[in-house]
């Protein structure tokens, strides 16, 4: 049997572990490595090398990472740049990402497409349906529209980092919520 072709939209591997877990029966998978939105090209890398580690669970993927161009979430987020996390600006680069994939998707010749950021109780799985629903629209790709972190989802993406050692950030990978987050971990007293 064939199974269809799904590229999955990767924010990193954490993420991804229990994603690809998940899909691997039911899908040949594609994880696509497309994240302008992240602070630095170091970061950016790290990131990416560290899908090579989800080779250790013996899941059939193919990894493909797009170069890293700031200038395309800032474009994106333009005007957004002062709202928090969780916000429009969120909103703005779930769409930039995800409307890269759709573009890709349909170029490729893909089956369907999704994304890893629903695994995040972090992430609005909401407002990422709803985007992918359109885009699949737009570009006759279907999307897989599942809140990965249903069915312990994200436990399980906890557990899988460490038994792969993934590096895990404290921060989504944009620098407004990096400084968000170094915000939350300087409290005062009372």
């Amino acid at each position: 049997m064939n199974k269809p072709k799904l590229l999955l939209h990767s924010c990193c591997a954490p993420c991804s572990s229990s994603v690809l877990e998940r899909l691997a029966d039911s899908y040949n998978i594609t994880i696509y490595y497309y994240n302008p939105n992240i602070d630095t090209k170091i970061e950016f890398l790290r990131r990416a090398e560290e899908l090579q580690k989800l080779k250790a669970l013996k899941i059939p993927f193919q990894i493909v990472t797009e170069p890293y161009n700031p200038t395309d979430y800032d474009q994106a987020i333009q005007g957004l740049e002062n709202l928090g996390e969780g916000s429009a600006r969120c909103r703005a680069c779930y769409s930039l990402r995800l409307e890269q994939t759709a573009k890709y998707a349909k170029s490729h010749n893909f089956d369907i497409f999704t994304t890893t950021l629903s695994v995040s109780p972090h992430k609005n799985p909401l407002w990422l349906a709803e985007i992918g629903t359109k885009l699949s629209e737009k570009y006759q790709v279907p999307y897989l529209t599942e809140d990965f972190k249903k069915k312990d989802g994200y436990k399980r993406s906890l557990d899988l980092s460490k038994q792969l050692n993934l590096y895990r950030q404290t921060y989504c990978g944009c620098k407004y919520s990096k400084q968000e987050s170094k915000e939350r971990q300087i409290k005062p007293l009372t």
